[in-house]
């Protein structure tokens, strides 16, 4: 009878031992991992076939246009910028028109809220660059 041994493991690496042993015991299905890798080693084919190497280029050719895809997916600050730019003047159109509509309305606002929201107008519209017009920033959604 061979000698036995106790070999102390982490919890996580023997959930993954009995998860993939099936019906061998866990020094069975050990010594089967440890055969079959010392045997692929040790293996002289260290040669790859044409269609395997065609196929590794176009695996690489894939990951290539993936990584371009992904390059291209991001806003460049230029964009940044001028989707910050038109986000304030739709925001300070949007407040004159508010403003607008609730005089219209016959609703008398507080002078103090009033001249709080000219401020904050005055500082959106300070922060556009001054006579520039038309520019646009296109989002795509996925």
């Amino acid at each position: 009878m061979p000698e036995k041994r106790m070999m102390i493991l982490p919890a996580e690496l023997v959930k993954k031992i009995n998860d993939n042993r099936g019906d061998l015991s866990q020094a069975e299905f050990i010594n089967f991992l440890l055969e079959d890798r010392l045997e692929e080693k040790f293996k002289d084919n260290k040669e790859i076939t044409r269609e395997e190497f065609e196929s590794l280029k176009k695996e690489i050719k894939q990951i290539l246009l993936r990584e371009a895809a992904d390059k291209e997916r991001y806003a460049t600050k230029e964009e940044q910028q001028l989707f910050q730019e038109d986000t304030k003047k739709l925001i300070k159109s949007f407040l004159d028109f508010s403003i607008g509509y609730g005089l219209e309305m016959g609703k008398k606002s507080g002078g103090n809220d009033l001249k709080e929201l000219v401020k904050k107008l005055d500082t959106l519209e300070g922060d556009l660059p001054a006579d520039e017009e038309g520019g646009e920033v296109k989002i795509k959604w996925k």
